[in-house]
């Protein structure tokens, strides 16, 4: 990453988190209406979208920017010094922005109207804990893998996000951007803005907490 300036990272964080949005959306939006009412379906649809798309994407995106899309795993490379402060400050907002493109990309494409809000209500202590859940498994996974198998990261971060979709109570947002985003689409993957900042504030704590049990998790032994 460091042959790439800032304005060349910052820009691959928000073509990334574009078109991780408008997979997810527009995966959505197509599962639900191919699926016949069948809900399991379109989710499983959106799903494997979504983790395919993500192995691409950090693939594509990886050598530039670290392929973050996601404001919680910049949190925690900047805690662990491995972004400076001062471009991780910048990320979140260019992550930010491109999700909203993506969504009003995936909007475009399936002739919806661009601009909307989500009235898809979630909340509850499951589906607050569910995003504690899946963040803390996400953060896991990324540490997990960079320290051993770095090679392997985006396609453990993509099953891993397939999974999550299923295991758990909120199908696994585990991103604010995307959570933010996703707010503002009336779709099968929107959700209401008054139900972001429980599922944001879960996952703050459950990047947090994986970043503390794998810091101790992976130091290695001192020996005398």
């Amino acid at each position: 990453m460091g042959r790439f300036d800032a304005l060349r990272r910052l820009t691959a964080e928000s073509l990334g988190a574009a078109l991780l949005l408008a997979v997810v959306i527009g995966s959505g939006i197509m599962g639900e209406r191919l699926a016949g009412g069948n809900t399991a379906i379109a989710l499983l649809a959106n799903a494997l979208a979504t983790g395919a798309a993500l192995v691409v994407l950090i693939g594509v995106f990886g050598p530039i920017s670290g392929a973050h899309f996601n404001p919680v795993v910049t949190l925690i490379a900047a805690l662990r010094r491995e972004i400076p402060w001062r471009l991780a400050l910048a990320y979140p907002i260019a992550q930010i922005l491109g999700a909203i493109v993506g969504v009003w990309a995936a909007h475009a494409m399936f002739g919806a109207p661009i601009l909307q809000i989500s009235t898809h209500s979630r909340t509850g202590g499951a589906l607050v804990l569910s995003e504690g859940v899946a963040t803390f498994g996400l953060i896991v996974t990324i540490l997990g893998t960079a320290r051993f198998r770095p090679e392997n990261t985006a396609m453990a971060v993509g099953l891993y996000i397939v999974a999550a979709y299923w295991f758990t109570a909120s199908t696994a947002f585990a991103n604010p951007a995307v959570t933010i985003a996703r707010c503002l689409s009336n779709t099968f993957a929107g959700i209401a803005p008054s139900s972001a900042p429980a599922f944001i504030a879960a996952q703050v704590v459950g990047a947090l907490l994986a970043a503390s049990v794998l810091g101790w998790l992976l130091k290695a032994e001192k020996t005398s």
